[in-house]
């Protein structure tokens, strides 16, 4: 009998252990090995603590979003607790004026809504910048202009002082209104925010970066199965 060269017998052996041990690696090592989304805001160092690999380490408490009451187009008072449960894409928006940056954070909106417009865990929220213009009356001629359905894409207006309070001093985006040769002007931050299920908030994107929106794009998925893998947990 013809003995195989041991060279052979080796790239066999390979060959035939790498589909095992690939399954291994997908099976029991690649569970929540994606890289999850970074906090963004003050965090504090609780006295409580989980366990990692058998160490105890500290539990962070994180930056969640005040709970405010604002009203969408139609009229119906919310909070941010109604997305309880949900991803939500922050943007914000003024209907007067020089408008377009917003035209373009629109456009985007509709886009993703074309991806993600049956997934009922997402949610697509923006903020008018000019509360005491943008009424809900205002804000319902403009919905349908854009086609945003309250309860998946909410135009959120409400008392400027708490809007204002939302926008800087808990999503940290940079928002106020100044005048020029009497016109009002906005100047802020163009971006979108993601918060997660907590009111968390795990990213900032550049609404007018097509690099930044593909980002975004991204991350809504990598957050939504982070989500639901948090739900079948338990946690």
């Amino acid at each position: 009998m013809k003995l195989f060269p041991i060279k052979k017998i080796l790239i066999l052996v390979t060959i035939l252990a790498v589909p095992g041990f690939l399954y291994y690696l997908l099976q029991d090592k690649g569970k929540n090995r994606y890289k999850p989304l970074p906090f963004f805001g003050p965090k504090v160092v609780a006295n409580t603590f989980h366990s990692v690999r058998g160490k105890q380490v500290a539990d962070t408490i994180y930056h969640q979003v005040q709970n405010y009451q604002l009203l969408n187009q139609a009229g119906d008072s919310l909070s941010l607790d109604t997305y309880k449960g949900k991803v939500v894409v922050l943007s914000l928006f003024h209907t007067k004026g020089d408008t377009y940056g917003v035209d373009f954070t629109n456009k985007a909106v509709k886009a993703y809504l074309a991806n993600y417009g049956d997934n009922d865990i997402l949610r697509f929220v923006s903020i008018s910048i000019d509360p005491s213009y943008d009424r809900p009356d205002v804000l319902k001629d403009y919905a349908q202009k854009l086609d945003a359905k309250a309860g998946k894409w909410d135009l959120l207006t409400g008392d400027s002082t708490q809007v204002f309070d939302l926008v800087n001093k808990q999503l940290f985006v940079d928002a106020h209104k100044v005048y020029e040769n009497g016109a009002p002007k906005f100047i802020y931050s163009n971006m979108f925010v993601l918060l997660d299920t907590h009111r968390r908030i795990r990213g900032y994107y550049e609404a007018t970066s097509q690099l930044a929106l593909s980002k975004l794009d991204d991350e809504i998925r990598v957050l939504i199965t982070e989500e639901l893998r948090n739900m079948k947990d338990g946690r």
